[in-house]
């Protein structure tokens, strides 16, 4: 069992806190991503399950033993880098095989096993030649397959697809849930890209000022984010805010965003809303595929508003429109044929089933 555990883990450089005490179970086998802009104290947990980087307080297991104070060769991690770190004089096959050379492991099963990750990775055709002969996705594949000869109890994946242009990290990211999928060892894979984040995570723990947001399946974090930095972080374009107000007429609760436009809450919601009227500091999130052009039948919790369109933006299948509440300015997903253009205006839609509202001085979702 390769389980990875990490307990009240704390890292100061100086006296500036990098990662402030956090708690993490990873299970067997799982694929989980740690997620957050710069800074937030990712790659730094990362480097300590790794044994690059020494810990302040806390521990650090895998497989339930600590090994807080065990060098990184001796904890049977495997680690794969933004920069693929390959010997330039060495052919592939002796780059893939290099950590297991140093360990003394017979030539056969060292050819078998270099073998075997090749014909995962694909790059079989490859084993002669020099890094300098392959392209970036190539060395990078190279890279992994130098972890996964190794198998090791954990793959620790620091923004390896990083240095790679748009669509070639696209093609990565699908190789590398491939061979997860393959190759099922628990795996930590850093990130600041939330679109590969939720693509190939079992779970994303999403990282902010060297403290844990929240930890969930990319739909649980998409769908219910607990924090406003959660939901403004996961998904693209990110979730729109706008400054709101609850009101309370004959029973019924509307949700207030400008003089000219105000929903009303979902019946289901009423009761957990209903001790925030009239309270301020209160912001309406809404993603933008929640904002769509006017239908002919709308679905329950579905509300028409209208508004002037500042920018459309042709997307292809889809049209982005960015308008202005209050000043605030919010963006929509619109069929392409429904005739949206700038400066024009248009009728819109509004899933008021998929509002969160936000406690903006806590961040928290109510």
């Amino acid at each position: 069992m390769a389980q990875v555990t990490l307990q009240k883990l704390v890292k100061n450089y100086d006296e500036t806190p990098a990662v402030r005490g956090i708690d993490l179970d990873i299970a067997d086998k799982e694929f989980v991503v740690l997620v957050g802009p710069s800074g937030c104290g990712k790659s730094t947990t990362l480097r300590m399950i790794a044994g690059l980087e020494d810990i302040t307080a806390g521990d650090v297991l895998i497989g339930g033993e600590v090994v807080n104070d065990m060098p990184p060769k001796d904890r049977d991690i495997a680690m794969v880098f933004q920069n693929y770190a390959l010997y330039p004089h060495m052919s592939v096959y002796e780059n893939m095989s290099f950590g297991l050379r140093l360990k003394k492991v017979a030539k056969d099963e060292i050819a078998r096993r270099v073998e075997n990750a090749a014909q995962i990775l694909d790059i079989s055709e490859l084993l002669q030649r020099k890094p300098k002969q392959l392209s970036g996705g190539q060395r990078q594949r190279v890279a992994m397959g130098r972890a996964i000869v190794r198998d090791p109890k954990v793959f620790l994946f620091d923004e390896p697809l990083s240095n790679l242009d748009a669509k070639l990290r696209v093609q990565m990211r699908t190789e590398i849930k491939k061979v997860h999928q393959k190759v099922r060892t628990t795996t930590v894979y850093v990130t600041h890209d939330q679109i590969e984040a939720m693509t190939l995570a079992d779970r994303v723990v999403v990282m902010n000022g060297g403290n844990i947001e929240q930890v969930g399946t990319p739909n649980e974090l998409y769908h219910n984010p607990a924090t406003k930095f959660v939901a403004g972080f996961i998904g693209s374009p990110a979730m729109n805010f706008v400054p709101c107000t609850i009101e309370e007429a004959a029973g019924a609760l509307r949700i207030r965003l400008s003089k000219d436009i105000a929903f009303p809450v979902p019946q289901e919601r009423t009761g957990r809303y209903r001790a925030l009227v009239g309270k301020s500091g209160l912001l309406f999130g809404l993603r933008p595929e929640h904002i769509m052009e006017q239908r002919q039948h709308l679905e329950p919790n579905q509300h028409p508003f209208e508004v002037e369109l500042e920018v459309t933006e042709p997307m292809g299948m889809e049209t982005m429109v960015f308008f202005l509440i209050e000043g605030t300015e919010l963006v929509g997903r619109v069929n392409p044929d429904a005739g949206a253009q700038a400066g024009r205006r248009m009728k819109l839609v509004a899933d008021l089933g998929k509002m969160h509202l936000i406690d903006d001085g806590s961040g928290r979702v109510l």
